[in-house]
């Protein structure tokens, strides 16, 4: 008879230990939210590398004058030497 006691304990086990275990859980949760208080509001959330890196690049270009940049045809050195240097016109 106990052997089929037995057999039946374990094969209800999960159906008896899940609730169980929510149950501790849910009032753990809530026991140790109660002693502990609410935890204090962030003033502000830190900004990710990502964000820290945009933030110093806006800083960086905020005193410079963005509608001067030298042409392309000034600007020679687009391509390595070897490639282009047999089909562009030396400077005077």
């Amino acid at each position: 008879m106990w052997s089929v006691l037995w057999a039946a304990v374990r094969s209800k086990a999960p159906y008896v230990t899940f609730p169980v275990a929510f149950v501790v859980g849910l009032v753990g949760y809530h026991l140790e939210r109660f002693l502990r208080g609410d935890p204090p509001a962030a003033a502000e959330e830190e900004k990710s590398i990502s964000e820290r890196r945009e933030d110093r690049k806006l800083q960086e270009i905020a005193g410079e004058d963005l509608t001067k940049v030298v042409s392309l045809k000034d600007k020679l050195e687009f391509a390595p030497r070897a490639v282009l240097n047999r089909n562009r016109p030396e400077k005077s």
